[in-house]
């Protein structure tokens, strides 16, 4: 299954080989060209049949992840972070190290050998390591060295009514939305650009959209949901299963009022179930395409996913599907006119 595939390569952002082979192998038969530019991204190009504007899709291949820094005399490996993870949801997660994917735990001194004021803070990321089953410093060495990247080792699974969990569905997810709409034919030259480093400062989208140069550009991404107990503004945020999210604002962008306006109203005219995102934080790769060269008309549609950044994130797989359903509608439109490039 595709999800299968992408969610459970390891992509770590700045070292996204395994995952772009992996997409590469799944679009290379769809593709009239398809490259990769100086920082790793990879592009996707499709001629269409006919004129129109020309339109880019983005999703990042990234993830976040772990980087080994030190191997202690013990065999046991310090690490730090790729991207914004939170620590407190590290401690025994199994984690794949390097290209050989070394099996390991993130641990920490036991709760049974600490003083009582280390009960009371949530350890830091300084107090764990990854243990490998090394007893020594050399014997580590043998199969991980400092600069190897560790990504969460969580299986793809379809869980509940309509549910699927992994690691990475951020951003995998949209770049599975990109694949299956590649699949189809559209009169309108598309670009499908899969994009490094987004998690650690929206690096590699700027390039790529001034390579290809669109005339409007969407972002697939996954964003948070407020549908868990306790979280600020329950029941009024981005929830599972209510389908796709379209961004009004984050920290980055600004979403172009036509284009947003225009998504809506396919998205109504096509019932295509579809939320607002109602948050200003946050930003994702739009953030560098909308103000390249001369500004580009951008819009982002978000698949929401609990438990984003973390080891096991849910989607809901109708979220998913209606994704899909609303992008090519999109683009079914643009290829009639219904919007123009400003």
């Amino acid at each position: 299954m595709l999800l299968k595939r992408l969610t459970e390569a390891m992509g770590p952002s700045g070292f996204e080989d395994e995952i772009r082979r992996v997409i590469f192998d799944e679009v290379q038969a769809y593709a009239d060209r398809v490259y990769t530019d100086p920082l790793g991204s990879l592009i996707v190009e499709k001629k269409g049949t006919g004129p129109g504007p020309k339109v880019m899709l983005c999703a990042h291949m990234d993830e976040v992840s772990l980087m080994i820094v030190q191997i202690e005399e013990n065999g046991l490996l310090k690490f730090r972070p790729i991207g914004g993870i939170d620590p407190r949801i590290l401690l025994a997660k199994p984690v794949r190290i390097g290209k050989d994917k070394i099996f390991g735990v993130i641990g920490s001194k036991a709760i049974h050998l600490q003083t009582q004021s280390e009960r009371e803070k949530p350890v830091s990321m300084d107090q764990m390591y990854i243990d490998i089953g090394a007893k020594t410093k050399e014997e580590a060495e043998k199969v991980v060295r400092p600069g190897d990247c560790a990504v969460f080792a969580t299986e793809y699974k379809e869980i509940g009514s309509r549910c699927a969990k992994s690691k990475s569905f951020d951003d995998r997810v949209g770049c599975a939305v990109l694949i299956e709409t590649l699949k189809k034919q559209f009169d309108i030259p598309l670009a499908f650009a899969f994009t490094v480093q987004e998690e650690i400062g929206l690096r590699g989208a700027g390039p790529v959209a001034y390579r290809v140069n669109p005339d409007m550009a969407v972002v697939v991404e996954g964003t948070i949901c407020f549908d868990v107990v306790g979280a600020p503004g329950h029941g009024r945020g981005t929830v599972m299963g209510a389908g796709p999210a379209l961004s009004v604002i984050d920290s980055t962008t600004i979403a172009n009022r036509e284009m947003l306006t225009h998504m809506i109203q396919v998205a109504e005219a096509e019932q295509v179930p579809y939320q607002l995102r109602r948050v200003s934080g946050g930003g994702n790769d739009a953030g560098r395409i909308h103000n390249v060269r001369g500004g580009v008309m951008t819009a982002v549609v978000s698949v929401p996913t609990r438990y984003i950044h973390a080891p096991s994130q849910i989607i809901s797989l109708d979220d998913y599907e209606n994704t899909i359903r609303l992008i090519e509608a999109f683009l079914r439109s643009v290829e009639k006119g219904g919007l123009q490039a400003q």
